[in-house]
């Protein structure tokens, strides 16, 4: 048992880093940020001392798993009930805040990628609006050039059901009003009555309403 807390674990992590081609522990420590003094402390199998955070930054320098890392340069095999019940219990105490941590990133990721969505959403607001009315009345009129640009768009169109962003409703279209998703553009309608669409709205993932449909009521859509 003795042995085990005297392991030399430095050979392993020369040949993580053969792998990534840092050829010395002071380049390492330049690269990922993690004192020498902690590597020291990871040579010597002493793991479960290191900070999460110098962790996560070894592993994605070395290329490595947390989990790989933990494993390799333990001098504690958990698995092993004779071991001190200290040692098993600060591996266990690690691991769990490195999962604490990777949930973290996880939900600070998906906020990102939700705000970058909502300010690209805002730079796309008038082709939203706008070409779905363009694209109706080229698909009226085969003989319209226009009609050739309709692929062009396809592109956006699949970002868009990607992202979740979906129609209300398509351009030219008999729908019941709703004034939740709908906006009036002339007249007057009850909620539940007929109304044409004129411009398509927008809504995020079945609930967000990003813009509402543009629509008429039925007498007044018919006359224009």
């Amino acid at each position: 048992m003795t042995q085990a807390f005297n392991s030399d674990f430095t050979q392993p992590l020369q040949q993580l880093m053969q792998g990534v081609g840092i050829s010395s522990f002071k380049a390492l420590s330049k690269t990922s940020g993690v004192s020498e003094k902690q590597l020291r402390r990871l040579r010597k199998g002493q793991v479960d001392q290191l900070r999460v955070e110098n962790l996560l930054k070894l592993s994605q320098v070395l290329q490595v798993s947390v989990s790989e890392l933990l494993a390799t340069f333990s001098s504690v095999d958990a698995n092993k009930p004779w071991l001190p019940h200290q040692e098993t219990e600060s591996l266990t105490v690690l691991k769990q805040e490195y999962q604490r941590l990777q949930q973290q990133l996880e939900n600070q990721r998906d906020t990102l990628k939700q705000e970058f969505q909502q300010s690209s959403l805002q730079i796309l607001e008038s082709w939203l609006v706008q070409w779905p009315t363009a694209a109706y009345a080229a698909g009226q009129n085969q003989q319209l050039p226009a009609v050739r640009l309709l692929p062009l768009v396809r592109p956006v169109e699949q970002l868009m059901q990607e992202w979740g962003v979906e129609a209300i409703a398509s351009v030219g279209s008999e729908i019941p009003y709703d004034p939740q998703w709908h906006q009036l553009m002339e007249g007057i309608a009850q909620a539940g009555e007929l109304v044409k669409v004129r411009y398509t709205g927008y809504r995020l993932r079945d609930s967000k309403l990003l813009h509402r449909a543009k629509v008429s009521p039925i007498s007044n859509a018919n006359k224009g």
